[in-house]
């Protein structure tokens, strides 16, 4: 029989742990932000004038997709959703390298490090679709999501779908720079196939098929849904979705733990 761990000695490996994901999560703030002017606030300005940049430029260009969807609402929705997976993932792209000096210390390890800038990237993506969402509807451009339980789901599902992805991706650059760099040409690529500037009721079927493959676009598609209700047709399956982020977040967990082991070697 295994030995069993004393309820004591886990919970003080919790505090511990605790800590040190606190102290990583300040030095990361401070290290990124500063101590003068905006500060931490920063962490959710800088994603909502990305978001309502892209939303302005939008309505200004007068793009309205004939579906009822206040083009406003239509960016907020989809923009935000970009910002989960894609800053999370370049935030965590040779976060290892970038902390090796931290790796030293006993309690620090390389899932520390990556975790948190996943949180403090997901954080800051979702205060800016709180803090817009309830900006626009105040002023009546967009209105109360018809279902909030369905964009809250939607919501999560990205947010795991960005965290699994920059778990993989954070691991990845720790074997090769060359991993980054295709990242980024990647991201751009992924942009306007991730179901931001579109809805897949509105493509021809042949590439709905094809576009339904990528996780994010469903996310997209739920978030949608909840805030625009029967307005247009949903396309999505939270089992398909959830099994590549399962599969995504086992394969970063296992990189992970193999490039905490190359670092200690080193």
């Amino acid at each position: 029989m295994q030995p069993t761990v004393p309820a004591g000695s886990f919970m003080r490996s919790l505090a511990i742990q605790r800590r040190v994901i606190g102290a990583l999560l300040m030095r990361e703030v401070i290290t990124r932000f500063g101590r003068d002017n905006l500060g931490v606030l920063w962490l959710v300005g800088e994603p909502m004038l990305f978001t309502m940049g892209v939303a302005g430029l939008w309505a200004a260009a007068g793009m309205n997709h004939g579906a009822g969807i206040p083009i406003v609402a239509f960016a907020i929705t989809g923009y935000s959703s970009v910002l989960v997976w894609r800053n999370t993932v370049n935030r965590c792209s040779m976060a290892i390298q970038a902390n090796l000096n931290l790796l030293y210390h006993r309690n620090v390890r390389t899932i520390d490090v990556i975790f948190t800038r996943i949180v403090l990237e997901v954080a800051g993506a979702s205060g800016s679709f709180i803090l817009l969402s309830a900006f626009f509807m105040a002023i009546e451009w967009l209105s109360t999501p018809v279902d909030l339980l369905q964009v809250l789901l939607g919501w999560l599902m990205l947010v795991w779908f960005g965290a699994s992805l920059a778990l993989t991706m954070g691991a990845l650059t720790s074997y090769s720079h060359l991993v980054e760099r295709l990242w980024h040409p990647a991201a751009y690529l992924l942009f306007p196939l991730s179901g931001a500037p579109f809805m897949v009721e509105w493509l021809p079927p042949a590439f709905q098929k094809t576009v339904l493959l990528l996780p994010m676009v469903h996310g997209v598609e739920m978030v949608r849904e909840g805030f625009f209700g029967n307005t247009v047709r949903t396309h999505y399956d939270v089992a398909y979705m959830a099994t590549c982020c399962l599969l995504l977040t086992l394969t970063g967990l296992f990189l992970t733990h193999d490039a905490a082991r190359r670092v200690e070697a080193e």
